[in-house]
Parts: C-alpha cells; structure tokens; sequence
C-alpha cells in the first residue's frame, strides 16, 4: 500500500484524524526505512504503511495508526525509544516498544524465545490493548506476503499464527482477522486439504443462488411483520472453519449446519427474539441446534442468537440474529471501541473485558519452565468454550475437555484445594468427568484441611487449575516437594545410566540447579516435586555435564606417564604439587578459580581426582567440612617455574555510555591478556555489568589487570568473582 491510499482511507472515514500526527510519523519511517526492502522485492515502508491501512479500515485512533507506522523503526534502525518518546508521546512509544521483539536476547531454544515474546506482548497488552490490535495487523499483512519467505520459515509461522496468535484474535473478538490468519495459515501448512475444502465449498453453483432466496424470504417476512430496518444478508464460513469440521474433528459434511448463514441485524434486542420467532415459523428448527448468545455472552464479548433451521428442500443453514451494536463487536471485537465510540473515553467497561489477559499472566507467574509457560498460555487461548452453570445459575466459561476439577478451580482456587468430589445434573460423577455446555455442576467440598492430589495434574486442561494446584503444593508441602523431587531425580538419573560418585553428587545436583536458574538444589527438588518443573529438561542438561565429566575422565587416564626418577621429588599436576601424590589429575574448583599467588588446598574426589580450592575458600574453611570428608583435605602448593596461564573471572560495573565494551577489550588487547568469554547486561539504574574470563599467570598478574581497569574512564569498580 502507498502512502497516498492510505490517507484516502483515513479521509473517507470521517473520523478526526490528527494528519499532522501521522505525517511526522511516517517522514520518519520513510526515512528510517530507506533502502530497506522486504523479501517480496517491495520497499520496506509499504509493510508499515500496509500495517497502518489495515487498522484505518478497523476505525482505530490517530496514536494506533502512527504506532504502526513506527513499528519496525527500533526493532529494523537506529532510532530508539527514547527518540520515539521525545518526537511523539509516551502513548506512542509505549505501542511502539511493546510490539518491538526481545531480538537484543539471546534464548537458548525457540519455545523460550516465543514464551518471552509472547509474555512481553502480553503483558504490554494488559496496559493497552492497541499493542496486540497492531501485532495482529501487523502478522496479517506479513502472512498476506508470506510468498517472500522459505518453505520452512513459512510453515513455522503460520504455526505460530495457528498456536498463538489467531486464538488471541478470537479472543478479542475480531473474527475477520481471525478467519483471514487461519485461512492463510492452512493454505500453507495443508495445500491439498485448503483446495479440497474451498473446491467443496464453491462446487454447488447454486449456492450463492440458494443463500440468495432465504435472504429475500427472510427480509420479505420481517417486513410484513414490521421490522422495516432490518438488515439481511448471507455469507459462507471460513476455508478453516469447515476444513477443522470435517478433517479435526471428523464430521461428515452432512452433519455441518454452518456452511451457510444468514445473519440478520436489528436495532433491539426485544426485535431480536421477535425475529427468532418469526424465523422458526418459516423454516424447521433443527433440536439442540439452538445458542443463545445474548442473554450467556461468550468470553471474548461475542453476542448473537443463533438457530440452525432446515429450508423447503431439505439443506440445512445457520440463522444469526444480532443488534447493529452486536455486529459490531462480533466483527470488529475490542477495535469496536475505536471505530463505534467517540474516543479513548468511550472504551466502555474495557478493563472488565480485558482481566483475562492479567489473570492469564498471573497463572504463569509461579512457572519455572519456559516451555510450560507458553504451553500454559496457549491452551488458555484455545477458541473452542463450553459454557456450564453453577446450581445459582451462574455461567461458567471453560476451554473444551475442561472437568470438574477445572470448574472447581475456576470457581475458587480455595474451592478447588477442598473439593472431594462432584454433582452434574444432581447425578456424582467421577473426578476427572468433562463437563459439556449447558450442564449444572455442583462441587462437593471437604474439611478445611483437605487439598488437592498430584495426580489431578494429570486431569485438568486449563492453566488456571495447574497454576492453582501447584501453587498449593508450592506452600503447604514444601519438604513433602523437596523429598519428591530429590528421589524423582534420583531414579530418573539411575534410569538414564547416570552414575556420579556420592562425594561428588551434590555439587553435580548444584551444578543443575545453577543451570536451570535456581539458587541450590533444594530449590530444584521443590519445582520437581510440585510439577513446576519438567523432569525431561533437567535429564537433558544432566546428560550434557556428565558426558564432559566422562570425557575429561578418559582424557585423564589416557595421558603419558613420565619414567618415576631412582630419587622421588614432589611432582607438579597443571602446575600444583598435592602433598603425598604424584601426577594425580588436578582441576581448579570453579566455586574460587585459584591463582598462581593464592594460598591453596586440595580435596581427594573419588574417581575425578584432586579438586584445588584457595585456603580461603567458603568451601575449605573448617566449618563447612563434614567429619566424614576430613581426612580428604590434602596439603598443596604452586610449582616453581609456572608458565601456563590460567582463567580467572572479573565482574566489570561501569557507565553505559556505549564505550565501555570497546575500552574493556582496548585495554585487555593492549596488556595481551587473552579473553575466553565476556558477557553484559543493562542495569535498571542505566549501568552496564560485565563479567569477563581472562588468561593470566598469577595473582600479581591480575592485580596488574584490575589496576588498568581502574584507571579507565567508563569503569565504576572491578571484582574478582
């Protein structure tokens, strides 16, 4: 789209735009963007500027549509968010930084890639709900060129289209997007179904015939009874909709009431019903085909009456009965607010309508595994709900093959934790019953003390009731947890045929933990043991570090051993005499990194041989040493003569200027010492830490190092870790 068609848009909708707004935003990404071009061959500012239309035509704000202009900007350029700020607004920037991707981490597997992504978008979502409005727009019109990308980067986008992202526009509500993504999406992951299903669709050459004359009997019928401004009109499902039917849920096509519809807009909800009537006097209503979507609206606000009747010869056809207001939302959804209601103020009741999404980044808060959080979020994003009621009459919302443990927990997480069994139609029902739209569901409880059982980890679908069940585990049985844990990992460890020597066990279990983000091992043993944790990507991480342990091992055992000389002198390892052994492995404990120049000792291990620390070492100090592991501390001391150099790490704090990396690895070049890793992060009070690991010969050496960094300009302090 041209810049030009875009502001046509914007003028033809009568809507008082800020032009100036949007011109200043666009000259900047025009600009920004300039000599960029997109995998189809088009200038990069047409994305943006596409993006932009697609959210003119939904009606939304002058803010929303120079966000989406600038959308790229930070993510694609060198224009930052604090110029986005300064140029615009803060409402700007803030659209802006929350659809911008977290592509300035670096994430160890694409599930935690696209659970922070997601968690961001979410979050930022709970703030502002324009964020995902032009996420969305911004994944249709990429999805509308996805022909630029490889076979592959297309199938896993519309992946990710079909998991994430068309079941939040379902739940927003804005079905025109929603069917566009899916339609896409399968076009490229199932060719041959898309075509199967859309040639079925399309292959009665009367049905555009057919739809045609229920509408003039429908509109004919409505007038003779008085509603004049009643509007009528036909369309036909989705591509997706019918092949999800047929091919996902296995339907035969004769049991598929929908293909055709015919929706019929009023201006009351009193002419709603009256029309309902009316509609069942003409055609056969089809038993049980029958939702009344007005008076239970649907989670994400969708209200209609819908009845699916059987015309004169015999094929069946949806009926759809709705208000103008109605048929805006159910087209439009949240966007609505913008398009049908005079400014920010007329959101009516959005934060109401918009708790799902803090209640959804609320249940993943206590999760301590990425892939069980994007899991979480989107099995709470799954469009298909049933609707239940409590015996007050209350509607219930569930995801499908939601049971009444779930109903439970979305009742009250403290009626979930007592609950002891449950009533469906007056009738007990086992525990792990699913429930069905339109069933009455009585929980009955216990005594206060009473909790849940792991086992119902295994039975309840939505993330609310895991959150919650987990969360009770979490508090009331942390040692319970702990215990479980340990003798879980214990087994699966024996299982996978990883054998560490008992002496050596707890610092592997640490070594763990350290990598999965916990602070010991007890914390560890407590995610597994109340499920927060999956025990196949601890094995993972477990089979890794002991495969190099093997590995350093053998390297050990098969090293050269030196001709023992007529007359016995003390014998270096790696620079280091062990008091009473000689050519023993020696390896450096990463707890301290001891330094030619520190005091040191040593620790027998069994079966990965001596284990150097500094004297001064939390690890070596007298209290920490259990009576058993005593007699394992063995005297040692550097060799004379030392010429390897060895790794040791500094923790860097200086100004975030952006010179401080540069006169970092300035200085190290300049004084030879070698780098072996270096890696920082922002500070919240707009520093920069750097840990670094670098070769020197000893201490004397690194003081000289940690000297020179003193020195410089950007540095604020130097630590050795």
């Amino acid at each position: 789209m041209k810049y030009d068609e875009l502001q046509k848009i914007l003028k033809d909708s009568g809507k008082n735009y800020d032009f100036p707004l949007i011109d200043k935003a666009y000259r900047l990404a025009e600009k920004s963007h300039a000599g960029q071009f997109r995998k189809t061959g088009e200038p990069y500012i047409e994305h943006p500027v596409s993006v932009a239309g697609i959210l003119a035509e939904m009606g939304m704000d002058s803010a929303c549509i120079a966000a989406a202009l600038l959308h790229d900007v930070v993510e694609d350029t060198d224009v930052s968010l604090e110029e986005i700020e300064k140029e615009f607004n803060k409402d700007i920037a803030l659209l802006v930084d929350g659809v911008t991707k977290l592509g300035q981490i670096t994430f160890s597997t694409l599930e935690e890639q696209q659970a922070e992504n997601l968690r961001k978008m979410l979050l930022a979502m709970s703030k502002d709900i324009r964020v995902m409005i032009i996420k969305l727009c911004d994944r249709l019109h990429n999805m509308r060129t996805a022909q630029g990308w490889k076979p592959q980067k297309q199938r896993d986008k519309a992946l990710e289209v079909m998991d994430i992202y068309a079941p939040i526009a379902h739940r927003l509500g804005m079905s025109n997007i929603k069917d566009e993504l899916q339609d896409i999406s399968l076009r490229i992951l199932d060719p041959v179904g898309y075509e199967e299903v859309k040639t079925a669709i399309s292959r009665n050459g009367t049905a555009q015939a057919f739809v045609d004359s229920i509408v003039r009997t429908v509109q004919q019928r409505l007038e003779e009874f008085g509603l004049k401004d009643a509007t009528v009109f036909g369309r036909v499902k989705s591509v997706y909709g019918v092949y999800r039917k047929v091919y996902i849920q296995n339907r035969d096509w004769g049991e598929i009431y929908d293909i055709y519809a015919v929706r019929i807009i009023l201006n009351s909800v009193a002419e709603c019903y009256n029309a309902l009537m009316l509609v069942h006097d003409i055609f056969r209503p089809i038993p049980s085909r029958f939702k009344d979507y007005i008076s239970s609206p649907k989670a994400n606000m969708y209200q209609s009456l819908h009845t699916s009747v059987i015309g004169k010869d015999g094929v069946p056809f949806e009926i759809q009965i709705r208000t103008w207001e109605m048929h805006y939302t159910a087209e439009y959804g949240i966007a609505a607010h913008w398009k049908y209601k005079s400014g920010i103020q007329g959101r009516d009741n959005m934060e109401e309508k918009l708790a799902w999404v803090r209640q959804l980044l609320e249940r993943q808060q206590d999760a301590d595994d990425d892939v069980e959080i994007l899991r979480g979020i989107k099995s709470d994003l799954v469009p298909d709900d049933i609707y239940v009621f409590t015996p007050k009459g209350d509607v219930v919302n569930l995801p499908a093959g939601a049971t009444v443990i779930d109903f439970a927990y979305a009742i009250h997480s403290a009626v979930g934790n007592r609950m002891i069994g449950a009533k469906v139609n007056g009738r007990m029902v086992s525990i792990d019953y699913k429930v069905s739209t339109g069933e009455i569901v009585e929980v009955v409880t216990g005594p206060q003390d009473k909790g849940p059982s792991r086992d119902w980890l295994n039975i309840v679908v939505t993330s609310e009731a895991k959150s919650k069940i987990r969360s009770w585990f979490k508090k009331e049985r942390k040692e319970e947890n702990i215990a479980e844990g340990k003798a879980a990992l214990e087994k699966e460890l024996r299982r996978n045929m990883i054998n560490i020597p008992d002496e050596d066990y707890d610092d592997f279990v640490e070594d763990l933990a350290r990598r999965q983000k916990f602070n010991n091992k007890e914390e560890l043993y407590a995610a597994l043991g109340y499920g927060g944790l999956q025990m196949s990507k601890v094995i993972f991480k477990a089979k890794d570090a002991y495969a190099k342990i093997q590995k350093e091992a053998r390297a050990a055992e098969q090293a050269p051993r030196p001709v023992v000389a007529q007359i016995k002198k003390p014998k270096s390892s790696n620079g280091v005499i062990v008091e009473g052994l000689d050519n023993c492995l020696v390896k450096f404990a990463k707890c301290c990194s001891p330094l030619p120049g520190d005091e040191i000792i040593g620790f027998v291990t069994r079966g990965f041989g001596v284990s150097i620390h500094k004297k001064s070492c939390v690890n070596a100090q007298p209290e920490n040493i259990d009576r058993e592991n005593k007699a394992r501390w063995v005297k040692a001391y550097w060799a004379d003569n030392i010429k390897e150099d060895f790794k040791a790490s500094l923790e860097i704090v200086a100004l975030d200027n952006g010179m401080a990396l540069a006169e970092v690895s300035t200085i190290l070049n300049n004084m030879r010492v070698p780098i072996f890793a270096l890696n920082a992060r922002q500070t919240p009070d707009k520093r920069l830490s750097m840990s670094v690991t670098i070769g020197v010969s000893n201490t004397v050496h690194l003081n000289s190092v940690i000297a020179k960094f003193n020195k410089a300009k950007t540095v604020i302090s130097v630590t050795r870790s």
